[in-house]
């Protein structure tokens, strides 16, 4: 099940980029702030938990998910990046892992290993030197 999160519930936030842009750089705030406050969203209690327990650095100690866009020249793309990146987060954490169930091996796989060993230790008892009969 997919899981939208409400924009009403996301602070997004124009910052200027970091690293190199030209003249472009200081003038143009086009990297994107994301600010999702986990704990006070409208999503289920069960997936709040899984986004909270998971370490993750961009998770700060009031639960609130930080991410920074700034891979594009646009704040549009950038914007639509971390909305994209959020998204993948909660699809992440909502993914339940499926169940290991404990299996058996069949008696004839063990009877066939257990033979294989027996064979293995007759091949190897004749490498040792003769003994005083032989």
């Amino acid at each position: 099940m997919k899981f939208i999160v409400p924009e009403g519930e996301i602070e997004l936030s124009a910052v200027r980029s970091a690293g190199a842009g030209g003249q472009n750089v200081n003038k143009v705030a086009s990297a994107v702030h994301l600010r999702f406050d986990v704990s006070a969203s409208s999503l289920p209690g069960w997936l709040k938990a899984r986004l909270l327990r998971g370490s993750d650095q961009r998770l700060t100690r009031e639960g609130v998910l930080v991410l920074k866009a700034q891979q594009h020249r646009s704040q549009e793309r950038n914007r639509a990046e971390a909305l994209e990146r959020l998204q993948r987060i909660v699809d992440a954490a909502a993914r339940v892992p499926k169940e290991r169930r404990a299996t058996k091996p069949t008696r004839a796989s063990v009877r066939r290993r257990l033979e294989g060993k027996i064979r293995r230790g007759r091949i190897k008892a004749l490498r040792g030197k003769p003994g005083p009969e032989g």
